[in-house]
């Protein structure tokens, strides 16, 4: 969490699109039964959500 607090809005949208890629990825490997970790997309969720997040309470505070 530390680390999403330290970036700029910039990096953390930047960071949400890598994200999404590869969740959208990631969805694709399960159809293909390619992935084995299914817990990755769970935790691949959760990080676009709390960076989100960061980025919409900074907006809120301005």
């Amino acid at each position: 969490m530390k680390a999403i607090k330290s970036k700029n809005e910039k990096e953390l949208m930047k960071e949400v699109k890598e994200k999404r890629e590869k969740l959208r990825a990631f969805r694709f490997g399960i159809a293909g039964s390619k992935v084995r970790n299914v817990k990755e997309g769970k935790n691949l969720k959760r990080e676009v959500a709390q960076i989100l997040t960061e980025v919409n309470a900074r907006k809120n505070k301005k």
